[in-house]
């Protein structure tokens, strides 16, 4: 099988880390109450955390490292496009040179935590709202696209953070645009149906 490389902001693997992992988790809280029993409350999912290990080999190998260590560097979120799991909008959180660099070799393992979008707050939507309302008529060709059933892809935009937007299932989604081939690969300016 044929994987689309792995992609985090500007840098993309020259071939794809050979260990990956993704852990999902959901919080959950226990109450005691009296007579040795409790009550489990679900708090709902946390963060995904996406891990994996890999090598750079060849003529070059630790000049990839260091391009690899300087998007470490940056911070901030970006949107990782991993051949396997969903995209997302993520933290590079660690990355560790796992043996001392020999010429034409450097092993390597990282993380990334999932930017939890769903739980910012009330103030930061709103924040966005009132951003979205100055730009007003630039955007009118993309809110009609919208109101007839299709949005436009923009830099970033995910088809898991279009199905949260527009309240519609992932899978209904996928269904609605059978053009799509991968759904961790969508490009700006293109259409998505998404009624």
């Amino acid at each position: 099988m044929d994987l689309s490389p792995m992609r985090y902001k500007g840098y993309t693997w020259p071939h794809n880390p050979r260990i990956y992992s993704i852990d999902f988790q959901r919080a959950v809280a226990v109450h005691k109450i009296p007579f040795g029993r409790y009550q489990l409350q679900d708090l709902g999912m946390e963060h995904r955390v996406m891990k994996g290990a890999g090598e750079f080999v060849g003529e070059g190998a630790y000049a990839e490292f260091q391009k690899l260590a300087c998007l470490f560097y940056e911070g901030g979120t970006g949107l990782l496009v991993h051949p396997l799991w969903q995209a997302a909008d993520a933290y590079f959180v660690a990355l560790r040179l796992e043996q001392t660099p020999r010429p034409g070799y450097v092993r390597y393992s990282f993380a990334f935590w999932e930017e939890a979008v769903r739980y910012r707050g009330v103030a930061e939507r709103a924040a966005e709202h009132v951003a979205a309302a100055v730009r007003g008529a630039a955007e009118e060709p993309a809110r009609t696209a919208a109101r007839a059933g299709y949005h436009r892809v923009a830099k970033g935009d995910t088809l898991w953070g279009i199905s949260r937007r527009y309240e519609v299932g992932l899978k209904e989604l996928i269904a609605l645009n059978p053009q799509i081939k991968n759904p961790n690969l969508i490009y700006v300016g293109q259409e998505v149906r998404v009624r």
